[in-house]
């Protein structure tokens, strides 16, 4: 098996003002918290968003796994529908002293390139900046962070720092080059 470089970059915002917006896509486009724990419509998110750029990790989750993360408190999970039909989403993971991480965010392929991105990024870290004021008993948000790596969407980058995002660290590491999995084994030819 060959081992590939892969940098990965986290990167911040350490107040709700460094929040930029970004314009509201055309059409009927509308995001909504799923508030009933799924771990079904969870695993369908994951693996329909990153099975072409190579999320793996969870793949494995045992729906007792799933059942866990989803139920956690503060844990999260805002969903964008174009028009009424799922393109993406944005998991939020409340973390010790007010921070909060953006664990995973994107869009199915099928809907990107198409200004939903920005949309979705800029409002859910909107909602990671007010998470306290829905879980009475967490800490105000302080910090909001996330990562991305060189395996993702090429504009993925870009979309951080348009949102106002800082990058604080990178690293460079070899990882087993792996197969793209799709959303199911196949999906996508790679």
């Amino acid at each position: 098996m060959t081992n590939i470089p892969v940098t990965t970059w986290s990167l911040e915002q350490t107040s709700p003002d460094d929040l930029l917006p970004a314009a509201a896509p055309e059409g009927d486009v509308r995001i909504v918290r799923a508030e009933a724990p799924s771990p079904e419509f969870s695993r369908f998110l994951y693996a329909s968003v990153g099975g072409d750029i190579q999320w793996i990790d969870r793949l494995s989750w045992t729906y007792a796994q799933w059942q866990r993360q989803l139920e956690r408190p503060g844990v999260e999970t805002w969903v964008v529908y174009d028009r009424g039909t799922p393109a993406g989403y944005v998991e939020l993971d409340p973390q010790d002293d007010g921070v909060v991480e953006i664990v995973y965010f994107g869009l199915i392929p099928a809907f990107r390139g198409r200004r939903i991105g920005g949309h979705l990024l800029a409002y859910g870290a909107a909602r990671a900046w007010d998470l306290a004021e829905r879980w009475p008993g967490l800490p105000q948000t302080k910090r909001v962070w996330l990562h991305t790596c060189s395996k993702d969407g090429e504009h993925a980058m870009d979309n951080y720092l348009r949102r106002g995002f800082k990058l604080f660290d990178t690293k460079v590491e070899e990882e087993a080059e792996t197969a793209t999995p799709g959303p199911w084994p196949g999906a996508y030819p790679g």
